[in-house]
């Protein structure tokens, strides 16, 4: 039985690209929480659980222009990269914003694109920029609640990770039994030592 959220709030999942949003959209569906997604985005070595992503992800010009309809789409979880809610107009919303070693990310964004980033430097260095200017945004509007999450001490250490989501949506033991059942460790690739962002 699908569970009901408020239907006057936008339920969003964010974070920097490839620190785990694709986990947590995963998560949410298995705990049948509405998840708006459509098949634009197959599966793929990369994912091979799905990205569940509305039109490939590509719904930040939409953002930027004002055009993304959000009403559509209360009570229901969409995933936006966070580079998007630099654009969130005013509302009622609800934030999971994932978190992973910067490190990890960097060496997953090299894998999937087939590339070495001669830059490497300085995409990490925009890339913490980006994640501390969105983090305090979303932190500080009124119109947000928000919880943060990290992708490593979700695969590492999952129930009480869990257990924190289901408090902030107010979800049941059960719900949080079928989130764990999405953890696989043998999917977390392109591992660092440091556990620091």
């Amino acid at each position: 039985m699908v569970v009901s959220l408020d239907t006057t709030t936008n339920y969003i999942v964010s974070g920097l690209e490839r620190s785990g949003t694709s986990l947590l959209m995963q998560m949410l569906h298995a705990a049948n929480l509405p998840v708006a997604f459509d098949d634009t985005r197959q599966p793929d070595p990369n994912n091979p659980k799905g990205y569940f992503e509305l039109e490939g992800g590509k719904i930040i010009n939409q953002l930027m222009k004002g055009t993304f309809p959000f009403p559509k789409y209360t009570g229901s979880f969409i995933k936006i990269t966070a580079y998007g809610l630099k654009y969130l107009p005013p509302g009622t919303y609800k934030i999971i914003y994932s978190e992973r070693n910067i490190q990890e990310i960097l060496d997953s964004m090299e894998k999937m694109a087939e590339i070495t980033d001669t830059n490497r430097e300085e995409t990490k260095q925009s890339f913490l920029r980006l994640n501390t200017m969105i983090k305090k945004s979303i932190t500080h509007r009124t119109d947000c609640k928000t919880i943060l999450v990290n992708y490593n001490h979700i695969i590492q250490n999952p129930e009480p990770n869990i257990k924190k989501i289901c408090a902030f949506l107010e979800l049941s033991q059960e719900n949080a039994h079928q989130m764990l059942s999405c953890i696989d460790s043998k999917l977390y690739r392109n591992r660092r030592i440091t556990k620091t962002f």
